[in-house]
């Protein structure tokens, strides 16, 4: 009885210290299937369209496959195509239903004219190609749209064009997502941009103009899963990006955007700086963000 007894007391001991263990372990999981290598080929091939510079070949490629992508997860399509300070605009808004107080998850999908971080404009220079500054966001989104449970009905998938031409003879920043919110006939509950998000070395600072509540919400989900090297909580970065316009018009609006990447603007923005896994963690962020909204 006295070797039972001991045997016993030592699988109850082991038994108390896994529930220990267990209990000190975070129980926060991020409840999404998002798989980061079908979202490493968005980027791919959108990379392999060609830069995708406003009203060129490779522009209207990534238009066609990014509402290609969106109609084979169910979701349906809604196209701005306007034009602002004399440009064409092309903007993809991807829904479920349309409702009036939408969530809005958004990214640009052009890439830049020139690169002018390693080229001076007065020089001859070379369109970026865009793996991180323009397809990681689409890429994120496009995966979102895979995976998203389908009674999320209020969420809208938003990609804007014609982001990333400002201070180029002509242009203007955030022209897409000027005009998308100048045309507003809903009233968004909140909308996430997604800018420059699959640096391998991720780092996403609190960018300092977002709206405070929604940064602290996306950072602690963050922070819940496991993801505060790579969601750092201070601030180190004003940016003028997508999410400004609606700022202006009084939406709450957060810019995800890792502004450290060394390649920005330059013609080494390949593919082969973008990392599944970054992509990954902001992904699973957005999803497990998403359940309580």
């Amino acid at each position: 009885m006295k070797r039972i007894s001991i045997a016993f007391t030592i699988i109850l001991a082991a038994c108390l210290l896994l529930t220990a263990c267990k209990a000190a372990t975070p129980t926060t999981e991020p409840d999404t299937n998002f798989n980061a290598d079908r979202a490493y080929q968005d980027v791919v091939n959108q990379v392999a369209f060609g830069p995708r510079v406003p009203e060129s070949d490779a522009h209207s490629q990534a238009v066609d496959y990014i509402i290609s992508e969106l109609m084979s997860a169910g979701w349906q399509i809604d196209i701005q195509d306007t034009d602002i300070q004399g440009h064409r605009v092309i903007n993809i808004t991807a829904f479920r239903e349309k409702v009036d107080q939408p969530i809005i998850l958004a990214a640009h999908y052009d890439s830049r004219m020139v690169n002018d971080a390693e080229t001076p404009l007065s020089e001859l220079s070379q369109p970026v190609p865009g793996a991180n500054d323009g397809a990681s966001g689409v890429a994120v989104l496009l995966e979102i749209a895979r995976v998203l449970p389908a009674n999320k009905t209020d969420v809208w998938l938003v990609f804007f064009d014609a982001e990333d031409q400002g201070n180029l003879d002509g242009w203007g920043w955030t022209l897409g997502s000027q005009a998308y919110a100048d045309a507003l006939t809903v009233t968004p509950r909140s909308l996430v941009l997604l800018d420059m998000v699959g640096d391998a070395d991720l780092n996403i600072y609190r960018e300092s103009s977002s709206d405070a509540t929604l940064k602290n919400e996306i950072w602690l989900t963050a922070a819940s899963l496991g993801y505060s090297d790579q969601f750092i909580n201070s601030e180190k970065y004003t940016m003028i990006d997508d999410h400004t316009p609606f700022l202006e018009k009084g939406i709450q609006a957060v810019d995800l955007i890792d502004f450290d990447y060394p390649y920005w603007h330059t013609t080494a923005d390949t593919a082969d700086k973008v990392s599944p896994q970054s992509l990954e963690i902001v992904g699973n962020v957005i999803l497990t963000w998403l359940k309580d909204k």
